[in-house]
């Protein structure tokens, strides 16, 4: 993984004065009238690699769906082991414990000014194209086709969080201006992928390998229907996706997230040297580094969530039991995706067999708020395992390198069985989804529909997808989770050496129930927005 180059083009020698964060942020032209800029392909080259770097702030890696956090720990599936804010500490907490924290004034999920400082850059980018490009045209189609991706993914961003929103397209950037509906704010979203589509290649030559291609913008929009619930759209989208014949899942689905492989759609790569990422330190076993890592690790809910690997429902009844269990839980018999995605006690990770117990060597148990931070413990007795390098052994002189898979097959063949399930087109979910499911050789599904469809569409993304920063924004879509989110709690083991092997003991790792606001279903405009435009209007949620 460390080997791998950030294939996109490399950004060039001009960008190697910046830190990691300037580079990010940073486009190689004060103001759109620098017309040197547009005289040949190779610094409009440049200028349009600075936005292939905001893809990966939004996801698992990055700092802008979150502040940094996991989503997942908004929902029944993580468990940030500390009490005590900060990201990847008691952040988390706090929001499901007391989420009328959340204001115009403080909202850690809102990512309104830096992304609209992105989308700024974009139209820049777009407007001086058309004024000054002195490329072929054929060129100039190749370069608005991958800025205006890159608008729409932008815009999917706060659209999934808002609604309808402000919309700039050009650089009139007037100082009052109200919001757009929700459903011009989607439209605009679809335009834009439609003609990304439309303009690039299903493929690029070796020198531009990495680059946004026509299968990307198409799978991109068969997320992004499902949120504007436009169904066919979503449907249509996928069915392009098949279509170019490209794609396929990986044999193995520990393989699936990693990239440069051919269930990558979409992904960015990391340097060494950077850009690069902490998330092996943040969420590292007990013993990889001293006082640091399992700042979030799985539940017992989540746990609990996988078949048997004859597609049964597993009875976890002995193990919730007053006083515990000997008894080893049946994680052998699960399938094949929780030991791909989280380390339990008694397996196998960096050639060590963990004890995620009170006195484990390799992982170790803390009960929550026993400490103020988890310190490489876990408050659940797992740890993560999914998204993480097994080979990065030196977390203390090394960030991380792996890659950051935006979309990949397997998303696309669940987005499309969602939207036939919204099109009462049964069977055809049904395919989907065992397209899924045959690859770790669960049994097929058949004769589902209505609610029992549904709620195995809901199971598969929450396995397939796990930790990959959907669950908690499908239960937002769905309108689920102040039904399912509010009044309960999440579980783990508690483990502990015994002269039989192991106790294991069914532990609240929550001290206090979660909830959710129904009016958090729509974020709240910022108050630094409010104060400096007079024509824009708060959500009636938040008046």
């Amino acid at each position: 993984m460390k080997n791998k180059i950030f294939r996109i083009a490399i950004l060039l020698s001009a960008f190697s004065m910046y830190g990691c964060d300037e580079l990010l942020d940073t486009t190689p032209t004060d103001r759109i009238s620098d017309k040197v800029v547009w005289e040949n392909e190779t610094n409009v080259t440049l200028y349009s690699n600075v936005f292939y770097a905001y893809i990966d702030r939004y996801g698992s890696f990055g700092n802008s769906q979150f502040k940094g956090n996991l989503t997942e720990g908004l929902t029944e599936t993580l468990k940030y082991g500390s009490y005590v804010p900060g990201s990847k500490a008691g952040d988390s907490n706090n929001y499901v414990f007391t989420p009328e924290s959340m204001s115009p004034t403080g909202n850690l999920l809102d990512t309104w000014r830096e992304t609209y400082e992105r989308i700024r850059r974009i139209n820049e980018f777009l407007v001086g194209l058309k004024e000054y490009s002195q490329l072929p045209e054929e060129k100039n189609l190749l370069f608005e086709g991958q800025a205006r991706f890159f608008r729409a993914f932008l815009y999917f961003q706060l659209a999934k969080r808002h609604g309808g929103v402000i919309l700039y397209t050009d650089m009139n950037l007037q100082k009052d201006k109200a919001r757009s509906s929700a459903e011009e704010t989607w439209n605009l979203i679809e335009e834009d992928l439609d003609f990304a589509a439309s303009a690039l290649p299903s493929e690029w030559d070796a020198a531009n390998k990495g680059r946004l291609t026509k299968g990307a913008a198409y799978a991109f929009k068969s997320r992004a229907m499902l949120y504007a619930e436009r169904w066919q759209s979503a449907k249509n989208a996928a069915d392009a996706v098949f279509a170019l014949n490209k794609y396929a899942l990986t044999e193995n689905c520990s393989d699936s997230w990693l990239g440069g492989n051919s269930e990558s759609i979409f992904e960015t790569n990391y340097l060494v040297t950077g850009p690069n990422h902490s998330f092996d330190k943040d969420y590292a076993t007990f013993g990889e580094i001293e006082n640091q890592g399992g700042s979030g690790t799985p539940t017992q809910e989540m746990v609990e969530s996988y078949e048997n690997k004859d597609g049964t429902k597993v009875d976890w009844s002995a193990w919730h039991l007053n006083g515990g269990t000997t008894v080893t839980p049946p994680y052998q018999d699960l399938d094949p995706r929780f030991g791909a995605s989280i380390i339990f006690n008694g397996s196998s990770w960096m050639g060590q067999t963990m004890e995620n117990c009170i006195d484990g060597t390799y992982g170790k148990y803390m009960g929550y708020r026993d400490d103020t931070y988890a310190k490489g413990r876990t408050t659940t007795g797992y740890y993560l395992r999914k998204l993480r390098d097994e080979d990065h052994t030196d977390l203390i002189t090394y960030l991380s390198t792996q890659t950051w898979v935006e979309i990949r097959l397997a998303e696309v063949y669940l987005n499309r069985a969602e939207a036939n399930y919204r099109l009462n087109k049964s069977g055809d979910a049904i395919l989907d989804l065992n397209a899924v499911r045959q690859r770790v050789q669960l049994p097929a599904k058949d004769g589902l529909a209505g609610d029992d469809l549904f709620d195995a569409i809901r199971q598969e993304r929450k396995i397939e997808l796990s930790y990959e920063g959907h669950l908690y924004w499908d239960m937002r879509r769905w309108k689920l989770a102040h039904t399912e989110y509010n009044g309960y709690r999440t579980h783990g083991m508690k483990i502990s050496k015994n002269p039989a092997g192991y106790l294991y003991e069914y532990v609240d790792c929550d001290l206090q129930d979660r909830k959710f606001l129904e009016k958090t279903y729509v974020l709240p405009i910022p108050y630094s927005e409010l104060s400096n435009n007079s024509a824009i209007e708060q959500y009636d949620e938040w008046k």
